[in-house]
């Protein structure tokens, strides 16, 4: 079992290493969850998570032959990283096996640490097969993403940092995917603070420790597609799993647009650009999914690395699911004055129209005829219904689309 000596130890090897994140009260935050929170930025470490943590620990661990074989290692992406980059410190030939829908600025980013990448399978889990069946193979030394203690004591310095930060900290919200990161933090913290509250965080679309406790052994569990990528992991670690059972005080799960949302105030309020994995925890404050009010909390913002092409989506997504965005369809009679009327309904009620298409041809659209489609900045989901009912009372057929 991890423990918080070990735990100790790993921070004393790493101090000059990794940064030791800021952890930053946010009024805004705090008014939303009806707690004092403050963010543990390790979207700010190195490699851009957390995940260099456990892996610096872990190769600096490694015997002089298994140093000489070199690595190998799975990951969705920032575990990649954390290898890779640790990797190229310690001058240990890398081998990375990441997932074929891996997102593209990981893949990339991994490669110039110096790691050698291997595309294959479509999940983590897939990934992570080949990688065992390539240390077979080769003799590298395996650098697992979450179920190793040597990895599970280096993410656990992040509860160190914690308690030195805010002594007075009354709980901590962590991401849960394989488990790795939570196991590490709730042994380093419980073992000398039991009354600090240590909540888990899955995306609703992959809660495959969430179920494991319910099945008390881990279980592999179906997922569906989520922004939260760097948590879908279909089955956690046996020894995460354990020290998950053992000191975590109670698993939740948010969805995809409680996570879409955390982000994008994420990036507006505090100026923070987070992963989907990276949100979750603050999500689940703010949908007041953790039976918190009125206490010191820290949730854990795990990681940052959004792919670009990814950005202006999850601020799409963020924006229509807090009702600031909305797409209107309508057919009209093809003749002057029509589509000026259309517009002005929008104006009246004081939206910011954004784009403005028109279709002559597609289903339903006869000759004379046109579909107008528009686009329009709203403040709410109110302001959506507003606009919406403004268009029956003025006689046009409307759909959101």
């Amino acid at each position: 079992m991890v423990s918080y000596n070990e735990v100790v130890n790993a921070y004393e090897k790493m101090l000059g290493i990794v940064h030791k994140t800021p952890l930053d009260y946010s009024k805004t935050f705090s008014k939303y969850a009806n707690n004092e929170v403050y963010l543990k930025l390790e979207n700010l470490q190195k490699t851009g998570s957390f995940k260099v943590r456990g892996s610096y620990n872990k190769m600096i661990s490694l015997t002089k032959e298994e140093v000489q074989k070199g690595v190998v290692a799975a990951s969705a992406g920032n575990h990649a990283q954390g290898v890779a980059y640790s990797s190229n410190l310690l001058n240990i030939p890398c081998t990375i096996v990441m997932p074929k829908g891996a997102p593209l600025s990981k893949v990339q980013a991994t490669r110039e640490y110096g790691a050698n990448v291997e595309l294959q399978g479509t999940v983590f889990d897939e990934a992570l097969e080949y990688a065992v069946e390539l240390k077979k193979q080769t003799g590298a030394a395996f650098v697992h993403a979450f179920d190793d203690k040597a990895i599970i004591n280096g993410q656990g310095t992040i509860g160190l940092e914690i308690l030195k930060q805010l002594p007075e900290v009354d709980a901590i919200v962590c991401p849960v995917g394989g488990g790795g990161l939570i196991a590490g933090i709730a042994a380093a913290v419980k073992e000398q603070h039991p009354s600090i509250k240590i909540y888990g965080v899955q995306a609703a679309a992959c809660t495959s420790m969430e179920q494991s406790l319910k099945e008390q052994k881990p279980v592999l569990v179906d997922s569906s597609p989520t922004m939260a990528d760097g948590i879908a992991v279909k089955r956690p670690g046996l020894h995460t799993f354990q020290l998950v059972q053992r000191y975590v005080d109670a698993m939740v799960s948010v969805d995809e647009m409680e996570i879409a949302q955390t982000m994008l105030m994420l990036l507006e309020r505090n100026k923070l650009l987070v992963e989907g994995s990276g949100a979750v925890a603050l999500a689940a404050l703010l949908y007041q999914k953790v039976p918190l009010q009125h206490k010191k909390v820290v949730p854990v913002i795990s990681g940052g690395n959004v792919d670009v092409s990814f950005i202006s989506r999850i601020i799409e997504r963020g924006m229509v699911e807090a009702g600031r965005f909305v797409r209107f369809s309508t057919i009209l009679n093809d003749k002057p004055g029509n589509l000026e009327k259309f517009l002005g309904v929008v104006t009246e009620k004081n939206g910011n129209i954004l784009d403005v298409s028109i279709n002559h041809m597609g289903e339903n659209i006869y000759p004379g005829y046109a579909q107008f489609l528009l686009s329009v900045e709203t403040k709410n989901r109110e302001h959506i219904e507003e606009i919406f009912t403004a268009f029956q009372k003025k006689g046009f057929t409307t759909d959101i689309v």
